[in-house]
Order: structure tokens, then C-alpha cells, then sequence
């Protein structure tokens, strides 16, 4: 399916006013990544206590459910990088959300044990795996020059779209039943996510017959080779392991950290007042984290934000088990999310500058599937720990370690020269 004849007209009369066209595809990408909340846990977490009072289903059942939708969701990263590759974003996007968007309604309006487990996995194919992978490539295929600043925008939309959506969907689930609530977001999905895609998002400059050119100056009669590593030759780069393992390993860290959290701080002596308040301040961090990391990379190497990044993460989790007043969480809280936010623009920001755009799909997905794997095991490696020793303590200690292990990998390998450089102005 072709963007050429239908994209060419607005990206050409933007041209001439010399607004890039990309940054209305990064905006309705960084939605887009707003809309795989259905797939993922935070966003399952919105509506799960409901749900099991309403089916009737064990807490362990259901996580063990969990688990498993997650690892098979997994596999939805692995086809759609290609597919994204060989047809486009646009229309990957478009039947991506749409596809989302009927699972998450069917799923309000089911009550059968055997059809909510196929249903949770398909939202975790569709959403966590495939909509986060398209939404990423997306960006990376429209920016070459500015693609680091382009992920910190993506990434700040990106964090006030959650910010908003959460207690949205919370909300109505509390107010209305989780039913009505996911009834809600699977019509957003289709009605309004789905449609904005179609009508706005264009899968490359090249497709509309621009010239790729992330500061805003294009030239519609030219065109630049769409060049980068194979998926073969990426695997093949220690740097890819380093930097992906390092991204799923705070996935594995933010996922159990995130369902366990009330119960972590619990352990410390704290009431769920401070938990509440800790995630306002982690957001908002985050965010900050978003800006400082989008303006730092795209004037410098993606290695030095990464090892900042890790180095804060590390310190954040030796520190939790020793927090002993709300000061020492707020702290805690604030250092984790601007590590959480440096962490984030690098992993949007690193496969593009490193790889080039020929394969960006397949590459991301990659680099995806992990994460999505680490962030299934993430909740179970913590409850095994606290069972097993009746503190979450020791956990800590040992994410840290291995953080700050690959925070140094991060500040030693070889990384291809568009990730080590600022990119080229001019």
C-alpha cells in the first residue's frame, strides 16, 4: 500500500512554509504509543481488582495468566518490523490500532476464563509488542539529522499522554465498572487513534517525495538514499546487546517495581499515601528526564546519557531499601525517573542513529522483544525474592549491581559513529 499519491499534497504545501511534515507523524506516533496502555501493565493494573471480583478469578491464576500473555505477546515484535520495512508505517499503524482497539472491546464484554486469556495475550501482541514497535520506527524513519531531539518531543508527548490517560481510565473504571472503562478505550482506539493515522501519518519523506531533513529546511525535488544495517549486521554489534539488554533490564526493574510498589514501601513503614505520592514525583522527573536527555543527545553521545542514566538507576535501587521517611522516597522517587527518562530517549533515540533507517523496523523489533520479555519477568524475579526471603532487599541489591554492570559495558563498547557524535547540522 503506497503513501506517495495520497501524501503528497500536504507534506508539499507544509513544505513551502517550511514546517517539516514529520513532526505531525511523531505526534500521532507518540499517541499511538499513549494508545498500547490496554497491552501493558500499568495500564491492566487500572482495572484488575475489578476484574477479578467480576470473573471470579484467583490472584495468582491471574497472574500466572499474565505472565504467560505477555511472553506470547512478545512474539508480535518479531513480523511487524518487517512488515513495517516492506509496506510502511502508515498502514501498519492504521491496522495495528485498529485490531487493538476490537480486542480491548471484545474483551469489556466477555466473561468466559478461556477467552479472556486469549484476549489479554492478543492485547499484549497488539499493544505492548506491535503498536510500540510501529510507533517507534515511525519516528526513526521520518528524522535523521535532529532524531535525538525528535525522541525527547516524542517522549515528553509521549509522558503527558499517559499522565492524562491514567487517571481517565481509572476513573471511569472506578466509577462506572472496568467494562464500561475498557469499552471506552477500545472506541478511542478505532474511532479516533485509528483514523488520525490513516489520515495524518505518511511512513516516510521519501513517500512524499521530500527530502529527509530533521531541522525543518526540505527540498521536494530531491531525495536521499534510504541506507543502514541489516538486522544480521545489527545482532552482529555488541553495542546492540549492550544498549538493548540495558533497556530491558530497566523494563525488568520498572515492571516489578511498578506492580509491587505500594508493597515495597509497605515494607519500609510507609502507608499508601507516600506511594501515591511517590509515582506524581517519578512522572513528573520523568518528564524531566524526557527534556534534559532529548536536548543532551542530540548535542552529544547516546554512550555518556546511557551511563548517566544507569549510574542514577543503580543508585536509586541501592538506596530503596534504606529509606526510612517520606523525604528519603521522594528522593529515591526523583532519581529513579530522571534515570527512567535518559534511559528512555536513549532506547528511543539509539537504533536509528546507529543503524540507519533501511531496516529500522526489524532492528527496533528486536530490540523490543526484549524489553517485553524482561518486563514479564520483571514482577515474578521480586515475588520469588520476597518469598523466598521475606524482603525485597536483597533484589535490590542485585538489580543494582547488574545496572551498574551494564551502565560500564554502556561506557565501553564500540557504538557506530552516529550514535557516539552529535548529529550534522546545516
Amino acid at each position: 500500500m503506497s503513501d506517495v499519491h495520497v501524501g503528497t499534497a500536504p507534506p508539499a504545501a507544509l513544505a513551502r512554509g517550511r514546517l517539516y511534515y514529520g513532526w505531525f507523524t511523531l505526534a500521532v506516533a507518540a499517541l499511538a504509543m499513549v494508545g498500547t496502555l490496554p497491552g501493558r501493565t500499568q495500564g491492566l493494573g487500572l482495572i484488575t481488582e475489578p476484574l477479578l471480583r467480576d470473573l471470579q478469578i484467583d490472584r495468582v491464576q491471574f497472574a500466572q495468566i499474565n505472565l504467560v500473555a505477555t511472553l506470547v505477546g512478545s512474539l508480535f515484535c518479531l513480523g511487524i518490523g518487517r512488515l513495517i520495512d516492506r509496506i510502511g508505517g502508515r498502514a501498519v499503524l492504521t491496522a495495528v490500532v485498529l485490531c487493538l482497539g476490537a480486542v480491548v472491546g471484545l474483551m469489556s464484554a466477555t466473561s468466559a476464563i478461556w477467552l479472556l486469556i486469549l484476549l489479554i495475550t492478543l492485547t499484549r501482541g497488539f499493544g505492548q509488542s506491535a503498536l510500540s514497535v510501529v510507533s517507534l520506527a515511525l519516528v526513526g524513519k521520518w528524522f535523521a539529522r535532529r532524531l535525538s531531539a525528535a525522541m525527547g518531543v516524542y517522549a515528553v508527548i509521549m509522558s503527558v499522554g499517559f499522565m492524562i490517560a491514567f487517571p481517565l481510565v481509572g476513573g471511569l473504571a472506578v466509577a462506572h465498572g472496568w467494562r464500561v472503562a475498557w469499552a471506552a478505550v477500545g472506541v478511542a482506539l478505532v474511532a479516533v487513534l485509528a483514523p488520525l493515522a490513516w489520515l495524518v501519518v505518511r511512513s516516510t519523506p521519501e513517500a512524499c517525495g521530500l527530502r529527509i531533513d530533521g531541522d525543518g529546511v526540505l527540498d521536494a525535488a530531491r531525495t536521499d538514499p534510504v541506507s543502514g544495517a541489516s538486522l544480521g549486521g545489527a545482532l552482529r554489534s555488541p553495542a546492540f546487546w549492550v544498549f538493548a539488554v540495558s533497556a530491558a533490564m530497566y523494563g525488568l526493574v520498572a515492571s516489578g517495581i511498578a506492580l509491587f510498589n505500594e508493597s515495597i514501601l509497605a515494607e519500609r513503614g510507609f502507608d499508601p499515601g507516600v506511594y501515591h505520592r511517590s509515582l506524581v514525583v517519578t512522572a513528573l522527573t520523568a518528564l524531566a528526564g524526557n527534556f534534559a536527555g532529548g536536548w543532551a543527545a542530540d548535542r552529544g553521545s547516546l554512550r555518556r546519557l546511557q551511563v548517566a542514566g544507569m549510574v542514577l538507576l543503580a543508585l536509586a535501587l541501592a538506596a530503596l531499601p534504606h529509606v526510612t521517611v517520606e523525604l528519603h522516597v521522594t528522593a529515591y522517587a526523583a532519581v529513579m525517573g530522571l534515570g527512567g527518562g535518559f534511559v528512555m530517549v536513549v532506547f528511543f533515540s539509539f537504533w536509528g542513529r546507529a543503524y540507519g533507517r533501511a531496516h529500522l523496523g526489524r532492528i527496533q523489533g528486536a530490540a523490543q522483544i526484549l524489553t517485553v520479555l524482561a518486563s514479564a519477568v520483571g514482577p515474578l524475579v521480586l515475588a520469588v525474592c520476597v518469598d523466598a526471603t521475606g524482603s525485597y532487599a536483597i533484589a535490590f541489591y542485585a538489580l543494582a549491581l547488574l545496572v551498574a554492570l551494564l551502565g560500564g559495558a554502556a561506557g565501553l563498547v564500540r557504538v557506530p559513529p552516529g550514535a557516539e557524535r552529535p548529529a550534522a547540522r546545516g
